[in-house]
């Protein structure tokens, strides 16, 4: 940390000598600003805008403005270009301290350009990633992102955010938990998906995703790989995922689709979006899905809907209200479950095996709303304000966790009843702005947020015995007709009510320095706040309440980023970065007694990100190092020497160690062909034991992230007379060989490893489908080759993905 400080003070130190000469120039800089629209007069956004000579560059925005600020006074040529668009060039002089103006009008109208977006995915390596906040170009990002867009959701028929992200290299979804969610990970770290810590966002804001996140209303997918704390607090290291939503539109039309695949799947969707006068415009999305499984008795039903109002409040504030509503059933589902507690799978039984209760539910209700205030100072500065809320309720009953299963199959079966409330208060407010300190440029950042997580859950009890030591009856997971199973439902009765309130801060700030035209630093820090209050106990027989055994924990962490990027030509750049991440820990300091700090987790990054043949290809590489050099341990002895039997008494002594790099390369070769690929390669391991009590296997690998992923996909669009609107696609996906189960420990007290090793596989998938006019048909074929494997949750949730399947999709849009 002593270095990263004395190499941002050197940073500063560059900056300000730079900005101390340049004052002294007798010559002030001048501006270029316009705007860029269709041959019908609509505005042409994410166009790029180059002055050839100094190769600078900017894209417009959804207005069609663009602004290049600091101009040395002189001649210059302007050009416009968009790929699968026909490039315009200007000639304009720019005066010293005055702005000159340059307008464009392209060839092609709103409806051609719209359809080049989509194919060109809006030029990808330009256009910035609203997950930033920054407004940051992607080549002035340095650090490795991704954007699953529209297109690609729609051609792959996507209906689960596990589907939308493996088409980012490194990125995978690794886990299922009890067929209720999805566990996603990256560079050796998964994400929460529930809470505080949870990694998962809905256009900026904190989302619970327990229920499956509906893709209908996903305009895209937007992916940041490593660390994001100097933006969004305790998040995970490995990445962080932001759902863009469809928005109000001013110009009318929709679109009404059927989706019917095999296990009798069908998914009806409704999208409509329209002016409701000058000022405000609505969209309006509902879904119902009804899916069967290829899991014996499974099944899901889902109800949702999303209506939002853009609102116009003058010609530089708009306002944006938004709300959802998921109504959700479903069967939880351990999948096949596992042998000997957890040290092997049982791939003798058929990937349909069912060993859930016959009766077994979960329901959830879930709600949200939320309203963004964009306010456009000027050209250079912008205001953005976001409150939202969010309520799910889940309510179900089941059996108990499968973790306790002889190695020939037996098992006690338990139950489990649930039912818990999360509710999601979130606000945040970001200034964005642009300015010159004589000729350094300077983009800044300054934000703060706000979060409230409240989680309420109950206990239950079965004839006034405790539901967690009930056994309901006794089954056998390999042959399920050994025993005559239970069917009756038990009634479960409500014993106890805990809540738990969490609280967070945020405060931070970051500025892109252009010191030239060439060269960039990026510098930011932040400082984070959360308060976990002590639980309260509501007994609800005995009429009394009470505390949970921790005490209210108060947590602070700095999160530092330094970035320096290099870019040689207006194509392309160079950058290392160094950022700082941050976990909260459970228990107590055995030095100080108090609550444990927090783990900091170093990351370093280097990469490089290019766009070739005028942003037809796009090739990006990252390498990466993360380090967390405090890891809590169990302590082996206590303060006064004695030996620790306390596991809530820990140490920052381990370590552990995520090494890895990715690579990806997309290319828009025409408005009628794209591809998508990527590799990626990690090892994340324990670096650091030292030998102590419950400290991990030095070098043992981290579980859930796979050693490498890689993906595929390409589209075609047929526009020759005999076969136009025909289209076709392919997409293969593949997850590398890992660890499922738990890491171990030293002196643990089974003989066994916990480990539970996973090989790696690879699915194919096939599409075709043919449009006419306004009608579109496309079907496709998923795990073409049937591969088996499978996804574990710990060592108990082994649920086999699924085999080959058909899928269709019927749309009208208007």
């Amino acid at each position: 940390m002593k270095k990263i400080h004395y190499v941002i003070i050197q940073l500063t130190f560059l900056i300000l000598i730079v900005g101390n000469k340049t004052f002294a120039d007798d010559i002030p800089n001048g501006k270029i600003s316009g705007t860029v629209k269709t041959s019908d007069g609509k505005p042409a956004s994410f166009v790029t805008v180059v002055i050839k000579e100094l190769n600078k560059a900017t894209s417009t925005k959804d207005d069609g403005s663009y602004t290049l600020n600091n101009v040395k006074p002189g001649n210059y040529t302007l050009r416009v270009s968009f790929v699968g668009t026909e490039r315009q060039e200007k000639n304009i002089i720019v005066s010293s301290a005055k702005t000159t103006k340059a307008d464009f009008t392209l060839i092609e109208n709103a409806s051609q350009l719209n359809e080049v977006n989509i194919s060109a995915n809006h030029k990808v390596l330009n256009k910035p990633v609203s997950v930033d906040k920054a407004g940051l170009s992607a080549l002035d990002l340095p650090q490795s992102s991704g954007v699953v867009n529209s297109q690609v959701i729609e051609d792959q028929q996507i209906n689960r955010l596990g589907d939308a992200v493996k088409n980012i290299s490194g990125v995978s979804l690794t886990q299922t938990r009890g067929g209720v969610g999805e566990t996603i990970s990256a560079r050796g770290y998964s994400i929460g998906i529930t809470g505080a810590s949870s990694s998962i966002f809905k256009d900026g804001v904190l989302t619970n995703t327990a229920g499956f996140p509906e893709a209908s209303t996903l305009q895209s997918v937007e992916i940041l790989k490593g660390s994001a704390a100097l933006l969004y607090g305790n998040v995970s290291t490995g990445l962080i995922i932001n759902m863009v939503t469809k928005k109000p539109q001013f110009e009318s039309g929709g679109e009404v689709s059927m989706r019917y695949g095999s296990y009798n799947m069908f998914k009806p969707s409704v999208d409509v979006y329209g002016p409701i006068s000058q000022d405000i415009a609505f969209r309006l999305i509902g879904v119902y899905e009804n899916d069967g499984s290829y899991r014996n008795h499974v099944y899901t039903e889902r109800k949702y809907v999303n209506p939002s109002l853009l609102f116009n409040l003058d010609k530089k504030t708009t306002l944006l209200i938004e709300g959802d509503y998921l109504r959700e059933s479903l069967t939880p589902d351990f999948g096949i479950g596992s042998l000997n507690n957890g040290q092997a799978i049982p791939t003798m039984v058929p990937r349909s095996q069912y060993i859930n209760t016959s009766w077994a539910y979960s329901h959830m209700n879930q709600f949200s709303g939320m309203a963004t205030l964009n306010h456009q100072f000027n050209d250079d500065w912008h205001l953005n304000a976001i409150v939202s809320g969010q309520g799910t309720d889940i309510d179900s009953y089941q059996a108990s966790l499968p973790n306790v299963v002889s190695a020939t199959g037996e098992w006690n079966r338990g139950l489990a009843r649930a039912n818990t409330i999360e509710n999601d208060y979130t606000g945040q407010v970001n200034l964005t702005g642009k300015f010159t300190t004589g000729s350094v440029s300077h983009q800044l950042l300054v934000g703060t947020d706000v979060t409230k997580v409240l989680n309420v859950s109950n206990g239950f009890s079965i004839n006034g015995q405790n539901i967690s030591s009930y056994i309901y009856d006794k089954i056998n997971t390999i042959d399920l007709t050994k025993y005559v199973q239970r069917t009756d439902i038990p009634n479960a009765v409500d014993t106890a009510r805990i809540t738990a309130p969490v609280y967070r801060f945020g405060a931070y700030a970051q500025d892109l320095v252009g010191i030239t035209d060439k060269l960039k630093v990026l510098a930011g820090i932040r400082w984070t706040w959360q308060q976990t209050y002590q639980t309260s106990v509501q007994y609800l027989q005995k009429q009394t309440t009470g505390y949970g055994t921790a005490i209210t924990r108060y947590d602070r962490a700095f999160s530092p980023k330094a970035s320096l990027i290099y870019q040689p030509v207006e194509t392309s750049s160079i950058y290392a970065s160094y950022s700082n991440d941050f976990t909260f820990n459970t228990g107590t300091d055995v030095n100080t007694g108090q609550g444990l700090k927090p783990s900091l987790i170093d990351q370093y990054e280097v990469g490089a990100k290019n766009e070739l043949f005028d942003g037809k290809i796009v090739a990006n590489v990252s390498v990466y190092r993360i380090i967390n050099n405090n890891l809590a341990v169990v302590a082996p002895f206590k303060a006064d020497g004695t030996v620790n039997s306390d596991n809530t008494v820990k140490q920052l002594t381990g370590q552990t160690t995520s090494d890895g790099f990715d690579i990806d390369v997309t290319g828009n070769l025409s408005k009628n062909f794209y591809f998508i690929t990527g590799y990626s390669y990690n090892n994340a391991r324990y670096t650091k034991v030292s030998g102590l009590k419950g400290s991990p296997i030095l070098g043992e690998r981290l579980v859930i992230s796979p050693t490498h992923t890689a993906n595929a996909t390409l589209f075609y669009t047929f526009d020759t007379r005999a076969l136009k609107g025909f289209k076709v696609g392919a997409s293969t996906f593949y997850t590398g060989s890992r660890l499922a189960g738990y890491n171990n420990t030293v002196g643990q007290a089974q003989a066994y490893s916990r480990l539970v090793p996973v090989g790696g596989f690879a699915t194919l998938d096939l599409s075709a489908g043919y449009t006419y006019k306004k009608i579109s048909l496309l079907a496709s074929v998923t795990n073409i080759t049937n591969t088996l494997n499978y996804l574990i949750h710990d060592n108990y949730s082994v649920t086999s993905i699924p085999p080959r399947q058909f899928l269709t999709t019927l749309a009208y849009k208007f």
